[in-house]
């Protein structure tokens, strides 16, 4: 699994990639070159970029697009690459084994009702919420690390819910570098507290998963 900013990550096995929410604050590069799937948690600018998307299923005709419903239809015109999926659906996708768990977004404004919001666990391991607290049984946790609708608090009240072997966090590219040591300290106290693993990864990195 390698980070490749702010909520993306991209997963390889056994020669086989999916990429899970390639948005706006992902360096272009080649985020989705090379993956047989895109898995899209919601329709937030951060974590889809039609555009790039468009583009890339152009490309590449053997991409297909995983997601939810608001995502879906502003898609639609593609019609049979673009799959729409919601919470209880389980799937192979690219040699993954997907479960979908999670409906909405987490309150960003007190007048705007929250979107369409699902998450990702793939092969019973990792699990990337999107920009939701949905609790599941995941060894391996992509936790939100920061984001307009989120206290830290609420970050470790998540970890102490999933209980997770593992937790790296994600979706903190708009954080500078003083926030993200706040967060690499809030993580690492939590890891011991818990007796885990809990970092950050830095974009680029990689980590190998069960």
């Amino acid at each position: 699994m390698t980070k490749l900013g702010h909520s993306c990550v991209r997963l390889q096995k056994d020669d086989r990639t999916i990429v899970i929410d390639p948005g706006g604050l992902t360096p272009q590069g080649d985020a989705i070159a090379g993956a047989e799937a895109v898995l899209i948690t919601h329709e937030h600018f951060d974590h889809y970029a039609a555009e790039r998307l468009r583009k890339a299923l152009v490309d590449d005709p053997r991409l297909t697009v995983y997601t939810c419903r608001a995502v879906a239809a502003d898609l639609s015109d593609l019609g049979d690459r673009v799959r729409t999926v919601g919470e209880g659906d389980a799937l192979t996708i690219a040699g993954f084994e997907v479960a979908v768990a999670g409906q909405r977004h987490e309150v960003v404004h007190p007048d705007v009702p929250p979107v369409e919001n699902i998450g990702f666990l793939i092969d019973g391991e990792v699990f990337h919420p999107g920009d939701a607290f949905t609790v599941l049984e995941a060894p391996t946790l992509l936790v939100p690390g920061q984001a307009p609708w989120m206290k830290a608090p609420e970050m470790i009240e998540y970890l102490r819910a999933v209980a997770p072997r593992r937790a790296f966090a994600v979706h903190d590219g708009l954080l500078n570098d003083a926030g993200l040591g706040l967060l690499d300290g809030q993580l690492a106290g939590e890891g011991e507290r818990q007796k885990a693993e809990f970092r950050r990864l830095r974009p680029g990195e990689s980590v190998d998963v069960p």
